[in-house]
């Protein structure tokens, strides 16, 4: 079986790249990490990569004079490697023109809260303090906007009583890393149809 090619794209910690790439070598996965792109030269993730032997790049945007030539010099590295679908892990940067026009309908995102609800930054943080009972992640494509994009399936995670912010945020990340690996193989099977707002998830 012709497995899809993936880049993740990190500034971190790297988790969801780690889960991620788990369920890529287990029995009967339909796609397989090809690269690591890292904006950040002390991400943790950068580490774990190596440690799992994905080829992994620190690409310091401060050696660009903007983000055209920043994002034309990722290009290269994802066309070299044949990438098809870029996976945003805690990448904690926007994704500009020059890589949202040519993988189009082939970037996705997870968020740490039900989206539209507290995009961008501080997401549990935010849920906390508008007190809400539910929260949970999302996995959507990305767009041009902050978290703004097609969701594809979201995963609620109740708020307890004597949540605070590393607490909660823990729960949600365990459920990130079930959804995110879910909605990648959903992708490359082609169960994924974007229809304006929405995302058709066909069946098998």
């Amino acid at each position: 079986m012709k497995k899809g090619r993936v880049a993740v794209f990190l500034s971190g910690r790297g988790s969801n790249f780690v889960s991620i790439t788990r369920a890529a070598r287990a029995k009967g996965s339909n796609y397989t990490v090809r690269l690591v792109i890292c904006d950040r030269p002390e991400a943790p993730g950068l580490e774990k990569a190596a440690r799992m032997g994905i080829p992994a790049h620190f690409v310091d945007p401060g050696k660009f004079p903007g983000k055209f030539a920043y994002e034309a010099s990722i290009r290269g590295l994802l066309e070299r490697e044949g990438i098809e679908l870029i996976c945003l892990a805690g990448y904690m940067r926007l994704v500009g023109p020059v890589l949202l026009e040519r993988y189009a309908g082939r970037i996705l995102n997870i968020h740490p809260a039900l989206l539209p609800s507290f995009p961008g930054l501080d997401a549990q943080a935010r849920a906390l303090r508008h007190g809400v009972k539910v929260s949970g992640c999302t996995v959507h494509f990305v767009d041009a906007g902050t978290d703004t994009g097609p969701i594809i399936a979201q995963q609620a995670v109740p708020v307890r009583d004597d949540d605070d912010e590393a607490a909660l945020a823990r729960r949600i990340l365990r459920q990130e890393h079930r959804l995110y690996p879910w909605a990648i193989s959903q992708f490359f099977a082609g169960r994924l149809q974007i229809r304006g707002r929405t995302v058709i998830i066909r069946k098998k």
